[in-house]
């Protein structure tokens, strides 16, 4: 006699089941995740602001292009400086290594007439250089982080002061001025609007389009949460549609910016480096738990160690930038930058004791910055107005991650 086992239904393929999967509670897709919620609908908001304020002037396409070129060398640092902070540490040497980077560059490129290309190489090197120099003393000699950086930013500004002889370099090539000034338009026509930029807009629109969905099903295998389907619809069209209206900016101004391909790069490269790699995940580990990290097997002195190096680099890639948007090296370039870039950080969702930050937020918040200062900036406020303005923000910003804290607590 044989017995049969009843039949079970086959469990539904997470491709399909994200299809229909999700919550059309907005309150709770919300507060789930408060604190990048929040930052982009601050965005969203500022953004809107100063468009009235500036009787639309924020927006027009010569306005968006530069500020897309004044600030791209705030947004580099901001990258490094969230990894930083994620890490558990802080970085005040950064706008020091900009100058150092920058002067190094000036000296080979203008004073020495080397190529261009030589100066770029020169000031990276200089960037790990400084980078594996914090490393040391941070990871395997076990000075704090604030101490260090400290004495970087006292270090490498007397440094900058030496190389540049206390005077400023200038012009550079036209060569080095394109990595921060130069444009990629004409490549496929268009008539009063450039079609490159718009092409790899619709590219990015796509392949953002198509991570999502990855992720969205990813996070239903592992029965996760996620939002609706026609949610997860709408904020994607949304998305795209942001995208494809600031290229079309870009694109009926002056094309598509160097600087911006840079950028793109970057946050394309650190987001999966963070998210995707063992790397990003002990840099996560060690700042949430310093602890639990080395119980676990972490390699927290190597992992610091490299998180220092990272900094150094995108600081040398800071300091080609600024140095070809100024078009010459100045004994004070780079000072307060590494307040701006911490700002962003932090406005951006990091968290202060560590442990919590995204690259993608980090941009956001250099974002927010930099609309701030550039709407103020066409309205003729005061700059002594402007720091009060962005001190208030900082620390609205280090508010509500600590009221955000304290309620994620009581919740559980």
């Amino acid at each position: 006699m044989t017995s049969t086992l009843p039949k079970t239904e086959p469990e539904e393929k997470p491709a399909a089941a994200a299809l229909h999967s999700g919550t059309n509670d907005l309150r709770t897709l919300f507060t789930r995740n408060l604190r990048q919620s929040g930052i982009y609908i601050a965005f969203v908001a500022i953004v809107a602001l100063f468009a009235i304020l500036t009787g639309g002037v924020s927006l027009s396409p010569t306005n968006v292009t530069n500020i897309v070129l004044q600030y791209s060398y705030i947004l580099v640092l901001a990258i490094g400086m969230v990894i930083v902070i994620v890490g558990g540490y802080i970085d005040l040497s950064v706008g020091s290594v900009v100058a150092l980077t920058g002067a190094v560059s000036a000296i080979l490129v203008i004073q020495q007439g080397l190529p261009w290309w030589v100066g770029v190489v020169a000031a990276i090197g200089v960037g790990l250089l400084v980078g594996v120099w914090h490393g040391i003393w941070v990871a395997y000699v076990g000075i704090p982080a604030f101490i260090v950086t400290l004495a970087g930013m006292l270090l490498f500004r007397g440094l900058t002061l030496e190389v540049l002889g206390n005077i400023s370099l200038s012009p550079f090539p036209a060569e080095y001025q394109n990595i921060a000034g130069g444009f990629l338009n004409g490549l496929l026509g268009g008539y009063g609007y450039d079609t490159f930029t718009l092409l790899i807009a619709v590219i990015g629109v796509v392949g953002y389009a198509v991570a999502s969905y990855r992720t969205r099903v990813a996070r239903v295998a592992d029965h996760q949460p996620v939002e609706s389907f026609p949610l997860f619809v709408a904020r994607v069209v949304a998305v795209g549609l942001v995208v494809l209206a600031f290229a079309w900016q870009l694109a009926t101004s002056r094309g598509l910016p160097v600087v911006l391909v840079i950028l793109s790069v970057l946050v394309l490269a650190y987001g999966l480096l963070t998210r995707r790699t063992v790397f990003g995940r002990h840099v996560y580990a060690i700042g949430g738990n310093l602890a639990a990290a080395q119980l676990s097997g972490v390699k927290a002195k190597s992992v610091t160690f490299w998180i220092f190096v990272n900094m150094g680099f995108l600081a040398g890639v800071a300091g080609v930038i600024y140095s070809a948007r100024s078009n010459g090296a100045q004994p004070a370039a780079g000072n307060m930058f590494e307040l701006d870039a911490i700002a962003a950080a932090f406005i951006g969702g990091a968290a202060v004791t560590g442990g919590v930050g995204t690259v993608v937020g980090a941009l956001v918040g250099g974002l927010i910055m930099a609309v701030m200062s550039n709407g103020m900036q066409l309205m003729g406020v005061d700059q002594s107005l402007q720091s009060v303005v962005k001190g208030l923000v900082l620390l609205l910003a280090v508010a509500f991650d600590v009221w955000n804290k304290r309620r994620a607590r009581s919740a559980t």
